[in-house]
């Protein structure tokens, strides 16, 4: 039957293709449904997970992640991540549902001598690697923003940037305290200033007044003299 071939040709691709690299090529993988227990997609982490930090927007992860997860569900080839390259191997044959696990698994076994409670074991031992590597990463990540603090460990870019960022702000709130002050002592002395100015100008039109008071008295006079010599 064809199907049959397909399956057969599917099970002889998938364990010719590890020459010894395919664990260093692994591929990340999320542990797969079972016919008792249905598919339900993975959630993703909340931002609010890793802390208050800004909201940053990823569409697909680094390369460089990709590498490190496919190093941890690096295998033997006998577990459960091998059984699931077995699955995706042979659904591209047509199969799916439980026949396609149900067949993959009979086929994976009949090769590893690998038993369900074994397989089921292994995929619990990549889940508990997958989550503790996760906390690993989480508590890096609350060092790398200022949140724990490692004993003699040197601080990260993000927390010297918080300290510079905790001095300029000190220094600016020192500089605005004197522009302050400095402001103040502008308005007293501008308003100081104006009453000298004023004062001088009081003064001088007082002096104009009585200059002007005493020519015209002195004019006056002299008129007056003037006219009893002629």
């Amino acid at each position: 039957m064809a199907i049959l071939d397909n399956i057969a040709k599917a099970a002889k691709d998938f364990f010719i293709e590890d020459d010894g690299h395919g664990a260093a090529k692994a591929e990340p993988t999320r542990p797969l449904p079972t016919a008792q227990t249905p598919y339900v997609p993975p959630v993703a982490a909340s931002p609010a997970a890793f802390g208050s930090a800004p909201t940053a927007t990823v569409t697909q992860p680094e390369q460089r992640h990709l590498d490190h997860i496919s190093a941890l569900l690096a295998g033997d080839g006998k577990d459960f991540v091998a059984y699931t390259k077995m699955v995706k191997s042979m659904a591209a044959s047509g199969l799916a549902g439980p026949v396609l696990y149900q067949t993959a698994f009979n086929a994976f076994a009949a090769i590893t001598s690998l038993d369900l409670p074994s397989l089921l074991a292994s995929a619990d031992q990549f889940e508990q690697k997958l989550a503790a590597d996760r906390n690993k990463v989480l508590e890096r990540h609350r060092e790398k923003l200022g949140e724990t603090q490692t004993p003699k460990a040197p601080p990260s870019a993000i927390v010297q940037l918080l300290q510079q960022e905790k001095q300029l702000q000190a220094d600016l709130a020192d500089l605005t305290r004197k522009l302050e002050e400095k402001s103040q002592q502008l308005v007293a002395a501008q308003q100081q200033l104006n009453d000298e100015r004023q004062k001088a100008t009081a003064a001088l039109a007082s002096y104009e007044l009585a200059n002007a008071s005493a020519t015209a008295d002195l004019k006056a006079h002299r008129q007056a003299v003037g006219a009893m010599v002629k």
